[in-house]
């Protein structure tokens, strides 16, 4: 028998943000009984219990809750946590789509887990045809030259497999920092100027939006033409369908600078 061939899962413990969304999309939110921080959307996920975070979680809680689904994010829940509830016997699904493809994927696998198959075909099937949309509609346009502000201080950005190059791809934008050693580098403000970006892109957090003035850096295309937007960091960080509206947003910041 296949470990997901069991009956469909009524009590889901939902280790991360993005798979509460992606639970509520194909209508399996009201099955969710615990859920980590951050967790806010829809609405609804506000009203969720909370077991913990990026710190951990709290496993005599998941115990307590006798949930017949845990669906962990093997890249934000600690190892040892993901290790123990798969030794204490729990059924067990790792969340962690590396590829804007993959949150359709991710969705279907949702419906199949929790008896909501049709509602997750539907989901997953329009995400696949608005993507498809949004590649064909930017591919043709010029590249634009893009800086990416993931934080502040000390300044980091993102490279070639990082989720927000996905992005940064499908609008056909050109990351000055796309080749870097790792994918989420510490860069210095030097060479930012010297990769002379069109635009510059910041998570709209607060912390990261004060802590360069850019305009003390004019020769930067970008400061000089006026091209720094802010973009919702949950819809751009998170690989849920919402996605999506992050692509769009980003695709419309890189229009204005064209």
């Amino acid at each position: 028998m296949s470990s997901f061939a069991a009956e469909p899962a009524k009590r889901i413990v939902a280790l991360s943000p993005h798979s509460v969304e992606m639970l509520y999309a194909i209508g399996a939110g009201d099955s969710i009984v615990a859920t980590t921080e951050y967790a806010d959307f829809p609405e609804a996920a506000l009203n969720i219990p909370r077991i913990g975070g990026y710190h951990g979680v709290q496993i005599e809680r998941i115990l307590e809750l006798e949930p017949d689904l845990v669906v962990v994010w093997a890249s934000g829940n600690k190892l040892e946590d993901i290790q123990r509830i798969k030794e204490l016997g729990f059924k067990v699904f790792d969340s962690n789509p590396k590829t804007l493809e993959a949150v359709a994927d991710e969705l279907e696998a949702l419906g199949e887990l929790t008896g909501n198959q049709a509602q997750a075909k539907q989901a997953a099937d329009d995400y696949r045809a608005k993507l498809v949309q949004l590649r064909n509609d930017n591919f043709a346009k010029p590249e634009v030259k893009v800086f990416y502000q993931l934080w502040s201080t000390p300044l980091r950005t993102v490279a070639k497999n990082s989720w927000i190059q996905q992005i940064i791809s499908v609008c056909h934008g050109d990351n000055v920092f796309v080749d870097a050693a790792s994918d989420y580098p510490q860069v210095s403000l030097e060479t930012v100027v010297l990769k002379h970006p069109q635009v510059i892109l910041q998570s709209q957090d607060e912390g990261n939006i004060i802590g360069i003035n850019w305009s003390e850096w004019p020769e930067i295309p970008a400061v000089k033409n006026q091209h720094i937007y802010q973009l919702n960091a949950d819809l751009l960080h998170r690989a849920a369908p919402r996605a999506l509206l992050g692509v769009e947003a980003l695709c419309d910041a890189l229009d204005k600078a064209r």
